[in-house]
């Protein structure tokens, strides 16, 4: 019988699902694990160390289920560990081959294209927004457009305990878009970059003015996916095409199942798994 070897999905927590759901949506046929490690989230207001720590952690035990390829499906983890896995943990292991990737790059790569005012908005936890980590790689490939920042503390909670679609939600997710808006108001594009987000695009855009777009990553990275296993058919060949998907949690599986599918979109059966 072949062994498996699924593509690795992981977050935190669920917000990775978003972002899961576009990515098995344009990949149907590749097998994938995702799994969040909800016992320890949030990530979001731990330090750089502990993000670190926690995420070389969960990589590993996706390599240990024969993952070859991880999607760090988290803005936080590819804020604070993505880099630092790439450069000092990877060359190191038993297998230097396999790869991690995260959702900033991808994003950062196409965000110029959405703007027509040079001025873009970058919505996130407080770990992500303190990293610096857009605004240095949306100045890579757009060094002539701007950058604001804006932490939104209360979103997460929000989704998490089913209170986004409230009117309760209204005034903190208007708080937020007018906090940012007033840093600048060329603001033209304002991007998602928490993977729960999504949740809350609905609200946004009926806040926002017209000429104003709001940018979800899902999509994004979806594509920037295949455009990667199309460059690169060493690691696509060693991908199993089953459409198989795992799901797992650090914490309650009943609790994870009945949350992922909000996030999701459908019904999700996890697993329970200790690291």
């Amino acid at each position: 019988m072949q062994s498996s070897h699924p593509i690795g999905i992981f977050d935190s927590g669920y917000g990775g699902l978003t972002v899961f759901k576009s990515i098995a949506e344009q990949l149907s046929n590749y097998d994938y694990i995702y799994m969040g490690d909800n016992a320890r989230a949030p990530y979001g207001n731990r330090s750089f160390e502990t993000v670190h720590e926690y995420t070389l952690e969960c990589v590993e035990w996706f390599f240990k289920q024969g993952c070859p390829l991880v999607i760090l499906a988290c803005n936080t983890a590819s804020a604070k560990a993505l880099r630092t896995i790439q450069q000092q943990n990877l060359p190191y292991m038993e297998d230097p081959t396999r790869r991690v990737l995260g959702v900033i790059r991808p994003t950062a790569e196409v965000i110029g294209n959405y703007t027509k005012t040079g001025s873009v908005g970058v919505l996130g936890t407080r770990g992500t927004v303190t990293s610096g980590s857009y605004p240095i790689e949306i100045n890579h490939f757009y060094p002539s457009v701007k950058v604001r920042q804006l932490a939104c503390p209360m979103w997460v909670p929000l989704i998490e305990n089913n209170e986004y679609q409230n009117e309760g939600a209204d005034y903190f997710v208007k708080k937020y878009l007018d906090q940012l808006l007033t840093q600048d108001a060329d603001i033209d594009t304002i991007l998602l970059a928490c993977t729960h987000y999504p949740l809350l695009l609905d609200k946004i855009r009926q806040i926002l003015p017209t000429h104003i777009t709001a940018v979800a990553q899902g999509d994004i990275v979806a594509s920037s996916l295949a455009d990667y296993l199309q460059r690169h058919p060493e690691m696509e060949q060693r991908l199993t095409k089953n459409s198989v998907r795992n799901f797992y949690t650090t914490d309650d599986p009943a609790g994870f199942d009945e949350q992922a599918t909000i996030f999701f979109g459908q019904g999700v059966k996890s697993a329970a798994v200790e690291l």
